[in-house]
């Protein structure tokens, strides 16, 4: 009884109560949590979401990552699931598909994410972000993933590419991405694509959209790169060339048949060549002989076009044996064409101007003083002068056949004069006038023969001044 007592004692000092105090206290708690234990967590804070989960458009092969935001987690947890697969991702921070580019990470406070590397075509659709409370909370993003235009690598691609003309040609380029690329046609050289129904009836587009791309009727001038052009708004935009052929025969063009050259120059003979395929080329003389290359003839060929050339032959310091006929050739599969060119040899003339006959008149300046005018102008007033007087000049030059001018010599005694050769001349001037008679007295020889010498130099000087008159009228008459 001792010992029990004792123990008795301690306890209730332990514990502050007595023993019936305790079960009091065990019986009431007991009751309170059958009564109200349902209703505690009705009371706690429920977690919610601070920001929307966000939709991504990734192009393939980038990376991308989903942010889930969430408050009052308290001891739920957060699950990542694509919606459209039904499949669990992972849960909290562990994963549970098992794919090595899917990964999540938590910041440790509110914040999960969900990391997809190398994103692929089957990554697209619909993600979950959730909270496993009763119910269940959740939100969705959308990843959408674009793919860049790629053109697919078709066995008959290339195909049915070479046609004669007059053919048809049939160009296919299928292409693939996401979304769906739109596929286009142009000419390399920007040049319109000629399309022909089977009518005949064409129209020239610049460019045109299809997978399929059909000429009909093509011709040499249509032969050449067509570019297949895919794109979908995903960059970059890819492209495909098709080389289309056009098989003929050669035909020549030859600019010049006839050339001149002097002998001992250099000249350039050319032919202008149409073939499909390319044609072998070659000069010819005109006796058949094939001309090679040398240092006497340089050959060039220079293209003009997918199709055309234009031939050059350089014939080196000309001779008299090199002047004839040169025949261009040319010749493929489809045919064989010529084209000849004669070589003349050129003679330089030196030109000479000859004078004009206006040139060879003289002019009014020369006219005014030419030595008949001068005389013209001279013998009027020396006709007037008084007899008697001597004078020396060139107005008294007597100008003869021939153009020699010989200096008169004017008499003051007789009016007559001498030339210089001692040659006697009638008088220029005026008639003197006679010495005074003796009144009455009847008319001496020396009177009567100075009557009859002025007669006749008044008809002298009248024939003189007509001559004169008509000289300086020709000219104007001939101008």
């Amino acid at each position: 009884m001792t010992i029990v007592k004792e123990r008795t004692q301690g306890e209730s000092t332990a514990y502050g109560m007595a023993p019936s105090d305790v079960s009091l206290a065990l019986v009431l708690a007991a009751f309170l949590h059958s009564t109200f234990g349902q209703l505690m967590p009705m009371a706690e804070i429920q977690p919610e979401f601070l920001a929307p989960l966000e939709n991504h458009t990734v192009t393939q092969g980038r990376d991308v990552s989903f942010t889930c935001v969430v408050n009052h987690l308290q001891s739920y947890k957060v699950a990542w699931i694509k919606s459209d697969s039904r499949a669990i991702l992972a849960i909290h921070t562990h994963m549970v598909a098992h794919n090595p580019r899917l990964s999540v990470t938590h910041n440790g406070h509110n914040t999960w994410k969900l990391h997809v590397a190398n994103v692929q075509r089957n990554d697209s659709g619909t993600y979950m972000c959730q909270v496993n409370t009763d119910p269940m909370r959740s939100q969705m993003g959308y990843m959408e993933v674009v793919i860049p235009p790629d053109i697919m690598d078709l066995d008959d691609s290339t195909d049915g590419l070479t046609t004669e003309e007059g053919g048809s040609v049939r160009l296919r380029c299928r292409a693939t991405g996401t979304p769906t690329p739109d596929v286009t046609w142009r000419r390399e050289d920007g040049r319109n694509i000629v399309l022909r129904n089977e009518h005949g009836i064409k129209r020239a587009v610049k460019s045109t959209e299809g997978e399929q791309l059909h000429l009909i009727g093509i011709l040499r001038q249509e032969m050449g790169s067509y570019l297949c052009i895919a794109s979908n708004g995903v960059p970059p935009s890819v492209s495909k060339r098709y080389s289309v052929r056009v098989h003929f025969r050669p035909l020549i063009k030859v600019a010049s048949q006839l050339v001149a050259a002097p002998a001992n120059s250099d000249v350039v003979i050319q032919c202008y060549v149409e073939a499909s395929p390319k044609a072998m080329n070659s000069w010819y003389k005109d006796t058949g002989e094939k001309i090679l290359p040398s240092s006497k003839y340089l050959m060039s060929e220079v293209a003009t076009s997918d199709y055309s050339y234009q031939l050059n032959m350089t014939v080196r310091r000309l001779e008299k044996s090199d002047f004839g006929s040169y025949v261009c050739s040319s010749e493929n599969a489809f045919g064989k064409a010529d084209g000849a060119v004669r070589l003349q040899e050129l003679h330089i003339v030196t030109k000479t101007t000859l004078p004009s006959v206006r040139d060879s008149e003289p002019s009014n300046k020369s006219r005014k003083k030419s030595p008949t005018l001068k005389l013209n102008k001279k013998i009027r007033p020396r006709l007037s002068a008084e007899a008697g007087v001597e004078d020396l000049d060139e107005s008294s030059m007597d100008f003869e056949k021939g153009g020699e001018t010989h200096p008169t010599v004017i008499s003051s005694k007789s009016g007559r004069g001498d030339d210089a050769r001692g040659v006697p001349r009638p008088p220029i001037g005026p008639p003197q006038a006679p010495a005074p008679a003796p009144a009455h007295s009847p008319p001496t020889e020396v009177a009567l023969f100075n009557e009859g010498s002025a007669a006749r130099r008044n008809c002298r000087f009248e024939a003189l001044t007509m001559t004169v008159i008509a000289v300086a009228l020709i000219p104007r008459l001939i101008y």
